[in-house]
């Protein structure tokens, strides 16, 4: 499924609040098979991929991760350093050698409560990205187990 317009920074948010956030940015590669995160634990960075893909995966007892969704170009990696407890919700690994802008959790978090216009600019940023993944997730799942023929309402 097609990422929204607004997974992109660049496009999501106003240029004074990407200058800000970029001053802040460091520019880091990962090598593919990287773990970035695994769920449950401290959510205190966050990313957006500039090549490559990185999976978001989820732990199913007695199996292999389930792959959520493969997120790639411009699109925004952890959105959990957002919301207490700031843990991690997904697990994620890349798929193939990544660059990306990192992020530190801790001091976009102290930028957006000095700068109340960039605090609401980010919250709308990534609560957006949640909302599309959310209807994707939903989407995927009725395509999965709904019983064929069923259709879905739009």
């Amino acid at each position: 499924m097609n990422a929204p317009p607004t997974s992109s920074m660049l496009r999501a948010l106003p240029s004074e609040h990407r200058q800000q956030l970029m001053r802040v940015a460091l520019e880091v590669s990962f090598p593919e098979g990287t773990r970035l995160f695994e769920e449950g634990a401290r959510a205190d960075r966050f990313w957006v991929i500039r090549t490559g893909a990185i999976d978001l995966d989820m732990h199913v007892p007695g199996r292999k991760a389930v792959v959520i969704e493969t997120l790639r170009h411009n699109e925004l990696v952890g959105w959990s350093w957002l919301f207490a407890p700031h843990t991690w919700h997904l697990g994620a690994e890349t798929t193939t050698p990544v660059r990306a802008y990192e992020f530190d959790a801790v001091a976009v978090r102290a930028m957006c409560q000095e700068d109340s216009a960039l605090g609401l600019a980010v919250a709308h940023w990534v609560g957006e990205i949640l909302a599309h993944r959310l209807r994707s997730t939903r989407a995927r799942l009725l395509d999965l187990h709904a019983p064929y023929g069923s259709g879905s309402r739009h």
